[in-house]
């Protein structure tokens, strides 16, 4: 079982649009509803692979209830939080060369209570879980450190955390050695505080996330493919990709990939990029099936390819 928490999550709104025209009406071609977050999108991952997940998260107001709702249309256990403010409602406008364009609103603000509640929800729901997965932002009230202190708990009772999460909190976190970390091109140049032109940056810049606490780095390279470093070694694992429908969500699934797999060696490196090549031809955040993938696609080799310059350098 995987449970995941998601202290920010959301209620998107996906719309596929013929373009975008500053000031001007623009109709959309399809549209749809999904729970969001990144924690809740390695629960609708793990569940659309036929695995079990259970999915901790505060949820507030008409958004909140309605995220609950959607979660257990696709038979995904909820434990809720209850909070005084309203969870967040995101948008998306996916165009249909691929690109998309996001509006994340910041969500409410969490009491003290509430982000001791949220701590306390995991604890009581941890039991028997093989990995719980920490990802996304955190709201308004939790202070950096609150990852942290949810990787000590976790620790101190016995389970593997993997998480995916940016800035402050993860380098707070950092010293709590978390199993996994899954940061991608963007959020590995932040936290060394440098540049990232190349494979060998990217993999230079996981290998001083280790030294400062993680078991393992898991490191998405956008359509470069990932990197995974580890004790036993690093992987490099790409797969190719017909077309961009939509982005949204591809990291979590990568994640649930990874940690459904064992969340350990090259085997889990190559069931992440198959589901993440997956996710991205699917619309709006949709999660992938077994049917979705083709792991027979994946080109997975100890032999890093470290001087290739990557597709979407990081200045």
């Amino acid at each position: 079982m995987i449970l995941t928490v998601t202290p920010n999550p959301s209620l998107d709104r996906t719309y596929e649009v013929p373009g975008l025209d500053r000031g001007e009406v623009v109709r959309a071609t399809r549209e749809r509803m999904d729970p969001g977050g990144k924690g809740v999108n390695v629960s609708r991952a793990v569940a659309a692979a036929g695995a079990t997940t259970l999915a901790v998260l505060p949820l507030g107001g008409a958004p909140g209830a309605l995220v609950a709702e959607l979660l257990a249309e696709q038979g995904i256990e909820v434990a809720p939080v209850p909070v005084a403010g309203h969870t967040r409602s995101n948008i998306a406008l996916a165009e249909p060369e691929g690109t998309l364009t996001k509006i994340n609103a910041p969500g409410p603000e969490l009491t003290a209570a509430e982000a001791a509640a949220l701590l306390d929800a995991v604890g009581a729901h941890s039991a028997g879980a093989d990995w719980i997965a920490c990802c996304g932002s955190l709201p308004r009230g939790l202070a950096p450190s609150w990852y942290a202190e949810l990787v000590a708990r976790a620790h101190d009772a016995g389970a593997r955390i993997a998480l995916d999460t940016s800035g402050p909190a993860l380098l707070a976190a950092l010293r709590e050695r978390p199993d996994v970390v899954k940061p991608n091109a963007e959020e590995l140049a932040e936290a060394v505080g440098r540049p990232l032109a190349t494979v060998g940056d990217a993999v230079k810049a996981a290998e001083e996330l280790r030294e400062w606490g993680a078991g393992s780095v898991l490191a998405s390279l956008g359509a470069d493919g990932q990197l995974l470093v580890d004790a036993a070694g690093t992987w490099f694992a790409s797969a190719p990709v017909d077309a961009v429908r939509s982005n949204v969500g591809a990291g979590d699934s990568s994640l649930a990939g990874f940690l459904i797999a064992g969340g350990a060696g090259p085997g889990a490196l190559a069931s992440a990029v198959a589901h993440g090549a997956a996710a991205v031809q699917l619309p709006g955040s949709a999660m992938p099936t077994p049917a979705d993938l083709d792991p027979d696609a994946v080109t997975l080799t100890p032999q890093v390819p470290m001087d290739l310059p990557l597709k979407e350098p990081v200045t």
